[in-house]
């Protein structure tokens, strides 16, 4: 007798704006098959998967079999690319600088409670949990608050309890986003080692990593899902589109800073006993583009902090930025002018009522949304940057329902638009496809030409900029190598 299928999809169906994302698509998974689903941003992969998990409405057929006479849990678990948590009251309307403020951090569940809450509720082991905290180098955080994770962090949560649940179907959407290499590497293992234990495998993913136990892969196309073969799937990805830079950019250029834009003596973060920053020392002249690198929770999105003049204990160091001692009477407004951010957790305080518009055009105003009517110069810029980033069908579209790529590049237009003196781009290509990351890196490369200075924040070396040319490396708070990249490779 032949035995059911793990999934089985028939004539799913789903529209955006009237217009359908996916059309009449089907898919079989088997027993014993773990698949790699990639493809463009915004085709419905996303979609289709939390149909499967049954998060959204099924416009079509999906059924899924679960094995009774498995040890595994009879559940489709999915981890979402995008966390969400709440504070102790149930709300999550954060705002982007909580989490550098201690009176307020304990608003949220430690680490070590929220992991126990799901332990207890899916009737967990907890000396099961700890080969898993090991491997993913989580043991010492325990006691820290949600708020206080950083966004690698938070994904290694979310993959912790997906791991400890050991579920018969486990979908994971883009895992890969946020994580430092060994973490990449020890995630595979894990996941491998589920499989050997009968668990299935659905990957969102357009990286090249992946567990070994991968055996179909397919994207989707035209609204249908293609199975394709391994090499052919990534290669088919990736196509070169060239648009000109809009012109705006070619408009200013950076007078030439003879001193230092950033300069750092022996400064040091703390909270209480633990020590998040020791004893930087790091100068940043204009013009220079830098890579800011290292493990999850080495320090960097709290280093970026100080910079953009999100974090209190700047002021308690001796710290420097566009050439003035911080606390020297300038504002936190006149230092933010000058300087264009992007990071996931800017990302997840964002208003997510704007429009696409409105949220490009907020970059001239530093803020999460648009609260006044800008001229007709930066309404023409905006729109130039919403052409630019192929935007132009979702200009009037809340960023709330928007796929999560393209809510990344509305907020890469963001961070450009006013053409920064200073750019800081924390993981800014999370989300996007290969062809996206390769079009906006190509863009800094541009914009750097005319003086702009750069930190680049990325965990992968192949989603970085070519112009990128020195680099700081962070490791438990301490700097363990500044190095000049071109240097490097030329000796290599």
């Amino acid at each position: 007798m032949m035995k059911k299928p793990v999934v089985h999809i028939t004539n799913f169906n789903l529209k955006f704006q009237d217009k359908y994302v996916l059309k009449d698509l089907c898919w079989t998974i088997n027993i014993g098959e773990n698949w790699l689903l990639s493809g463009e941003s915004g085709n419905g992969k996303t979609s289709l998967v939390k149909a499967i998990a049954n998060l959204i409405p099924n416009y079509g057929t999906v059924e899924i079999n679960f094995n009774p006479a498995s040890h595994l849990a009879g559940v489709v678990h999915y981890v979402a690319n995008w966390y969400q948590f709440k504070d102790l009251e149930g709300q999550s309307n954060f705002y982007y600088q909580q989490r550098y403020n201690k009176q307020v951090a304990s608003t949220t569940n430690s680490v070590g409670s929220e992991l126990r809450h799901f332990g207890q509720q899916n009737q967990l082991k907890p000396d099961t949990l700890n080969p898993i905290l090991a491997a993913l180098d989580f043991e010492n955080l325990l006691a820290a608050t949600l708020i206080e994770l950083s966004s690698g962090e938070h994904k290694k949560l979310q993959l912790i309890k997906a791991i400890w649940l050991k579920p018969q179907l486990l979908i994971l959407d883009l895992p890969y986003n946020g994580l430092d290499s060994a973490s990449r590497r020890n995630l595979n293992l894990l996941l491998d080692h589920l499989v050997e234990d009968g668990t299935q495998l659905i990957l969102i993913s357009n990286e090249t990593e992946m567990p070994s136990s991968i055996n179909r892969f397919a994207k989707i196309e035209s609204g249908k899902l293609v199975e394709t073969a391994e090499m052919q799937h990534l290669a088919d990805l990736f196509t070169e589109v060239e648009k000109p830079l809009p012109a705006f950019f070619g408009k200013k250029q950076w007078p030439s800073v003879k001193s230092h834009l950033i300069k750092m003596i022996d400064v040091n973060v703390s909270y209480g006993d633990k020590k998040v920053l020791k004893n930087i020392n790091w100068e940043v002249k204009a013009g220079e583009k830098w890579a800011l690198q290292g493990p999850n929770g080495s320090g960097k999105s709290t280093l970026l902090s100080l910079i953009c003049a999100d974090h209190p204990q700047a002021f308690a160091n001796n710290f420097y930025l566009f050439g003035n001692l911080r606390g020297s009477g300038e504002s936190i407004w006149e230092i933010k002018e000058r300087i264009g951010l992007i990071s996931p957790e800017l990302h997840w305080y964002f208003d997510p009522s704007a429009t696409v518009w409105q949220s490009i055009v907020s970059g001239f105003y530093d803020s999460s949304g648009l609260f006044c009517e800008p001229g007709y110069t930066k309404r023409l810029q905006a729109d130039e940057l919403i052409y630019f980033f192929g935007l132009d069908d979702y200009k009037n579209t809340l960023m709330s329902q928007l796929p999560l790529g393209k809510q990344r590049l509305a907020l890469l237009g963001r961070t450009i638009i006013k053409n920064p003196e200073l750019l800081i781009l924390d993981e800014p290509c999370q989300g996007l496809d290969q062809q996206q990351t390769f079009h906006f890196n190509k863009l800094i490369d541009e914009l750097c030409k005319n003086g702009t200075t750069l930190i680049y924040v990325g965990h992968f070396e192949s989603q970085l900029p070519d112009c990128i040319e020195k680099r700081i490396v962070l490791e438990n708070g301490e700097v363990q190598a500044i190095e000049n990249i071109l240097e490097t490779v030329s000796n290599a």
